[in-house]
């Protein structure tokens, strides 16, 4: 199973676990409800994913790597209570609640979440004195005496042997009690994420071609040898960090993220070859339109004698800088959305106002409504990112009919809708300049390549890339729809091959 099908089952899980009947009362039985066990080599996403799947849900999420925990902490610190037992008082042990399972109250309390998740990391890597507690947390969902609230749900994620000396084989009995997945590193699956991510494009260029590459993990007598998921993803943010900031990357700085020197090695040269090849071809000038025709085909000439490498990374070059594209018309468009929204919102409001001194009042609760969003953690950076944008763009629109001395509703409101008109207009013609941009690449891919693999490795990005075939299903492109039509017949033909080659050795 790889990540994404695992997500997937999480989610639909949470949902059947979760079901309630007319009376609001949960249908699924709690001794059936069986905690979810990820098992699979280190890096792969199986904590992201956790938290992608809450946000999603719209539910609560607490999170514990258990190794950092003692018993005490898990389950509680005992104290001496009085009980009166057959009429006879006696002092008994009892254990304080769990600080994991108060932290799953004190979700609920901060977000007004009711349900959630519950997440254990490194489950089986957990101390001598802590195993039992952990058996008996994923067999009773309790730690101590104390349960998992109801519509919580739990998971565990843990490594294989193979990666970790410290881990502990769970027993049938526990494993007869959890639904285990295991997960597999998924390079086709991982590259969607990416696409989102906004992973550094020379990683993308360079797994492009280097399939084998991007996972390998080794623990041998001769030390630890590891390439991770993780590991290409915190290269990119340092990679897009130093470029930005114009400090020289090296190989030794490759070499901390890939812990495997042959691929550190391989990878870094790739990166070189990467920025030069950017330099070499001006792709940014070839995309908007602006190279002339003369350097274009001197560029077209350049590609068609390029080395497998050269035309892979050129290819990848041209994907980035349509991702970029792709991002900026998808941050306007997400913007441009969310002001049409308030201002619907804000003409009911105006309904019964005298003047435009109420567009400030309005702009006041939407402040406070963020601020109390904001405290009781509700909003993703992203939400919060389009509502503090919505602020600013509202404050905008008041300053403007300030400056122009409006003060009646009607009035306002019709110059605030020519505002936004202009706020439309320039997502407009942003999406023209990027559909341009994408004219321009696919005929400087048909003159270098033809039909090429190089070709093919383009089209399958922008599928892949999740912002471009947003904007592809919004704007349409002839020349994608035409190379994907294409490439599907060729698929089809070489299935259909593949059968009547079977059939004949029968």
């Amino acid at each position: 199973m790889n990540i994404k099908e695992a997500k997937e089952e999480i989610k639909h899980t949470l949902l059947a676990y979760n079901r309630k009947d007319a009376a609001g009362r949960y249908t699924f039985p709690k001794l059936r409800q069986r905690p979810i066990l990820l098992m699979g080599p280190p890096g792969i996403g199986k904590t992201a994913i956790m938290e992608q799947v809450a946000e999603e849900c719209n539910v609560g999420l607490v999170a514990y790597t258990i190794t950092h925990h003692t018993r005490q902490s898990a389950v509680g610190l005992p104290r001496i209570v009085t009980r009166c037992y057959n009429g006879k008082e006696v002092s008994i042990t009892e254990y304080t609640l769990s600080e994991i399972i108060a932290s799953v109250y004190d979700c609920m309390e901060r977000t007004g979440k009711k349900e959630g998740i519950l997440f254990i990391d490194e489950i089986n890597c957990v101390s001598e004195t802590l195993a039992p507690t952990m058996l008996q947390f994923l067999q009773n969902k309790t730690f101590g005496s104390h349960s998992v609230p109801e519509g919580w749900l739990i998971a565990a994620a843990g490594n294989p042997p193979e990666y970790n000396k410290s881990v502990r084989e769970f027993d049938i009995v526990t494993l007869d009690r959890v639904r285990r997945m295991d997960i597999e590193a998924d390079l086709e699956v991982w590259m969607e994420y990416a696409w989102k991510k906004e992973i550094h494009g020379s990683i993308l260029a360079y797994l492009g071609m280097k399939k084998d590459h991007f996972y390998s993990v080794e623990n041998t007598v001769d030390g630890k040898f590891f390439v991770t998921a993780r590991g290409w993803e915190d290269l990119s943010e340092i990679l897009k960090a130093y470029e930005e900031l114009g400090v020289e990357i090296t190989e030794n700085l490759v070499g901390e993220y890939l812990c495997r020197e042959e691929i550190a090695r391989s990878f870094f040269a790739s990166y070189q070859l990467y920025r030069k090849y950017g330099e070499d071809y001006g792709l940014g000038r070839l995309l908007s339109g602006e190279m002339p025709e003369e350097e274009q085909q001197k560029k077209v000439k350049m590609a068609k004698d390029a080395s497998f490498e050269e035309r892979f990374l050129v290819t990848g070059l041209l994907l980035d800088g349509l991702n970029g594209s792709f991002l900026t018309y998808e941050k306007m468009d997400g913007e441009t959305g969310a002001v049409y929204q308030e201002l619907l919102h804000l003409k009911a409001f105006l309904q019964d106002k005298k003047d435009m001194t109420a567009l400030d009042e309005f702009t006041d609760m939407k402040k406070k409504s963020l601020a109390v969003r904001l405290e009781a953690e509700l909003l993703t950076a992203d939400q919060q990112t389009t509502e503090e944008l919505v602020i600013r763009t509202l404050e905008e629109f008041s300053l403007t009919i300030r400056k122009e001395h409006v003060t009646e509703t009607e009035a306002g409101f019709e110059r605030i809708r020519q505002l936004f008109t202009e706020m439309a207009e320039k997502r407009k013609a942003c999406a023209k300049k990027i559909s341009g941009e994408l004219e321009q690449a696919f005929t400087f891919m048909k003159e270098c390549f033809g039909d090429g693999q190089e070709t093919v490795l383009f089209v399958t990005g922008l599928t892949r890339n999740s912002h471009a075939a947003a904007f592809i299903r919004e704007y349409g492109c002839d020349p994608y729809f035409a190379c994907s039509e294409k490439l599907l017949y060729r698929k089809q033909e070489k299935k259909l091959q593949e059968e009547c080659a079977s059939l004949l050795e029968i």
